[in-house]
């Protein structure tokens, strides 16, 4: 059977290694995109469909996500499957954006690193992950990685995102939504929001999960991603 094309999307401060304990080379050929190199979610999309094939499978964490959604507006036609994992459609808040713009200025003062781990780390993972050196080691090493430079472009990206809810009903692949259960920065409630809008879509609740779910349940995530790209 042939491999499917699979575009993987990380969320914000991530990098290939959030995907790199899910287990899918001999279903698909998996290309993970880098989604910080532009400061709009509609110019991180276009540089997206720029690297991708006419055809292929779609998957997206968080900003990767909401990238995802952009791409199902703007080339809709090019996406055989899509899978939006731990993602919200909605505008930002004004909240969001003040906190966004707080963390731009606190970045650009030398205090990147304490972004990571004072302000995001403890909402973005399981309670009872938040003292596992090597998932937590993993999630900063990621960060550095992206960069100040990365970080600042997806917050100014996010800022810049529409209201995706309008497009779910136009979507017709077939669909997997994925939440973390206890995922507090895109809540389980967005999911089945995301659920009951697109019509092909099912709903895969990940357990003992915060908002990293393929870090923090590979297994889990891997055996539904599986038997997302495993159906017709």
């Amino acid at each position: 059977m042939a491999k499917v094309p699979l575009i993987l999307l990380p969320g914000t401060l991530c990098d290939e290694r959030l995907w790199g304990t899910v287990n899918l080379s001999d279903l698909a050929d998996v290309k993970v995109c880098d989604v910080s190199k532009a400061d709009t979610i509609e110019g991180i999309a276009k540089s997206v469909l720029e690297e991708a094939p006419d055809k292929f499978a779609l998957a997206g964490l968080s900003l990767g996500g909401i990238i995802s959604l952009e791409i199902m507006r703007i080339a809709p036609e090019r996406v055989i499957k899509l899978a939006l994992l731990d993602t919200n459609p909605n505008p930002p808040s004004l909240e969001q954006i003040e906190g966004w713009e707080r963390f731009i200025d606190m970045a650009n003062n030398g205090q990147f690193l304490d972004i990571t781990i004072n302000h995001l780390l403890p909402v973005l993972i399981h309670p009872d992950r938040r003292n596992d050196e090597g998932l937590v080691s993993t999630i900063i090493e990621m960060a550095e990685k992206v960069g100040i430079e990365g970080y600042i472009n997806q917050l100014k990206a996010v800022m810049t995102r529409s209201d995706q809810r309008p497009i779910l009903s136009t979507i017709s692949c077939p669909t997997m939504i994925l939440v973390g259960r206890e995922d507090r920065v895109c809540p389980l409630h967005m999911s089945e929001f995301l659920t009951e809008n697109i019509p092909a879509a099912n709903l895969e609740i990940i357990s003992h999960s915060g908002h990293l779910s393929p870090l923090e349940q590979p297994e889990k995530v891997s055996a539904a991603l599986r038997d997302w790209l495993s159906c017709n």
